[in-house]
């Protein structure tokens, strides 16, 4: 529970920081919805759709491309070409994105609220998974981020535990437009036998075989620590029993059975 508190508020200090990401980060897309304002000039204002093909209508100057563009860039575009059709002497654009349609993430698995987030400038994995509402209990200490540019689908792998157990937020990936984020289940053992809360449990990372038994609530009074067992799956899928020591480390999946008492 500490580890996922520690998570959240991480998340939740970086998206705040976040908000100062300029607009200029921003890179206009297909379906986004921008507002265009002229200072002076208000028949020269609009708020318009940008095409499939990243293009809007612009009154005097006809058709312009702006999507792949950030804002400051398309805020120069539109007044060069004001400016050159001899509108305006020095006209001072102003574009804000009211829809960034085209500037989406979703964020998925065990996350409070999935769904699909705009991006309103960078942001790493930590803040979208803010925007999700934090990490669920049945969340895991790991995540899976999936890129698709058009051309391939890629898949990282990122380790939140040591990350944020090492301090180093910068090593924290971005996300893009497209990106999916999906955060995995944690990682369970079982436990049954002569135990008193035999069951399903959370795997922390180092748990042993003694940590187990006190997660099981200690054994029961037939209970007896000699000859403890693991049933454990192979890699072609196959249940092995292994004997184990107190001080076995216990892996994902792996069921601990306490054996009665024979004296």
């Amino acid at each position: 529970m500490m580890r996922k508190m520690v998570f959240l508020l991480v998340g939740l200090m970086l998206a705040s920081w976040s908000l100062f990401a300029q607009a200029d980060d921003i890179l206009l897309g297909a379906g986004d919805v921008i507002r265009v304002k002229v200072y002076g000039s208000e028949d020269l204002s609009l708020e318009t759709r940008i095409s499939e093909a990243g293009v809007i209508s612009y009154p005097l100057i006809g058709e312009v491309k702006v999507g792949g563009l950030s804002t400051a860039q398309a805020e120069s575009k539109i007044a060069g070409l004001l400016k050159k059709g001899g509108y305006l002497l020095n006209p001072q654009v102003n574009i804000l994105v009211t829809v960034p349609q085209s500037q989406m993430v979703s964020v998925l698995g065990q996350v409070n609220k999935p769904g699909r987030y705009s991006l309103d400038g960078k942001r790493n994995v930590a803040d979208v998974i803010a925007l999700a509402g934090g990490v669920t209990p049945d969340g895991g200490d790991a995540l899976t981020i999936v890129h698709n540019d058009g051309k391939s689908v890629t898949k990282q792998m990122v380790d939140i535990y040591a990350i944020t157990h090492s301090g180093d937020t910068s090593a924290l990936p971005e996300v893009v437009a497209n990106d999916v984020v999906y955060v995995e289940r944690a990682l369970r053992f079982y436990i049954y036998g002569e135990v008193q809360r035999p069951g399903m449990y959370r795997l922390e990372r180092g748990t042993t075989v003694l940590q187990a038994l006190s997660v099981g609530g200690g054994l029961t009074q037939r209970g007896t620590e000699r000859g403890l067992m693991v049933k454990r799956r192979d890699a072609d899928g196959n249940l092995q029993e292994i004997v184990v020591k107190k001080d076995d480390l216990l892996q994902a999946d792996d069921i601990v059975y306490v054996k009665e008492s024979w004296f």
